[in-house]
């Protein structure tokens, strides 16, 4: 009797054993599953940011007093595969007259306007532009005047704000939408210099522009554009690592 009841105790005991073991060996497998799902969200996000993302240095002053000279920028490259670039946004190209630099300008003209630059004054669909973004220590024009210039399909009509000190499109000509890298959309280094943070909206400068003022407007392939701001498109870009973290986290507290 006594042995049957210290046989039980024994296969008691390696049943208990088995099952701690088992919870032992289902924890391992939990956290090596865990550490395997960061690895990759990880490497998802990092591809995903690089993908949407990118950080340029400001070299110069061709865009003072909105952008200093080494400043960081973070510019979004997903915005314009949802529209076409716009007046009043300020875009990263690579430079037509070097391809081996990228350049940091504002776009004046869009596909099918009519440029018009005597002195100071800009005309876009001749409607002169007060223009908000440029500070008047900084205003001028060194270049020959341009009357009535259309701009072609495809191409678009850039300038520094720092117009005293700026290599653009009233030297080069236009910037070719394949040029375009994307838009810079935040200023996130120094802080605290006066502008960091969402550059500022300036679409209202635009809004008494009229659409539709050459025969270019009608060019096949060609979209009519509207002034930009830092849009749905911008929030949802930005939010897509927190999107993805909230997902991990809500799948892991399941």
């Amino acid at each position: 009797m006594v042995f049957i009841q210290i046989l039980f105790h024994i296969r008691c005991n390696d049943k208990v054993n088995g099952l701690k073991d088992k919870k032992e060996l289902n924890k391992q497998h939990r956290l090596i599953r865990e550490i395997i799902e960061t690895v990759i969200l990880t490497i998802l996000m990092f591809v995903i940011i690089n993908l949407a993302v990118q950080n340029y240095d400001v070299d110069g002053p061709s865009m003072e007093p909105s952008l200093h000279n080494k400043e960081r920028i973070m510019v979004d490259k997903v915005s314009y595969h949802l529209h076409n670039p716009a007046r009043g946004d300020v875009v990263v190209f690579v430079a037509p007259p070097d391809p081996s630099l990228n350049y940091v300008k504002r776009i004046i003209g869009i596909p099918g306007d009519v440029i018009t630059i005597q002195g100071t004054t800009v005309k876009i669909n001749n409607t002169a532009l007060q223009e908000t973004y440029v500070d008047p220590s900084y205003q001028g024009n060194p270049y020959q005047p341009i009357i009535n210039r259309v701009v072609p399909k495809d191409q678009y009509f850039v300038m520094g704000d720092d117009r005293k000190n700026s290599s653009d499109s009233r030297l080069w000509g236009f910037v070719p939408r394949q040029n375009i890298i994307g838009r810079a959309a935040l200023v996130y280094w120094p802080l605290n210099d006066g502008n960091s943070g969402f550059l500022p909206d300036v679409s209202a400068v635009f809004a008494h522009v009229s659409a539709n003022a050459s025969k270019a407007d009608n060019l096949p392939g060609n979209v009519p554009l509207e002034n930009s701001t830092f849009g749905e498109e911008g929030v949802i870009f930005f939010a897509i690592p927190g999107v993805f973290l909230v997902c991990s986290r809500y799948k892991k507290k399941r």
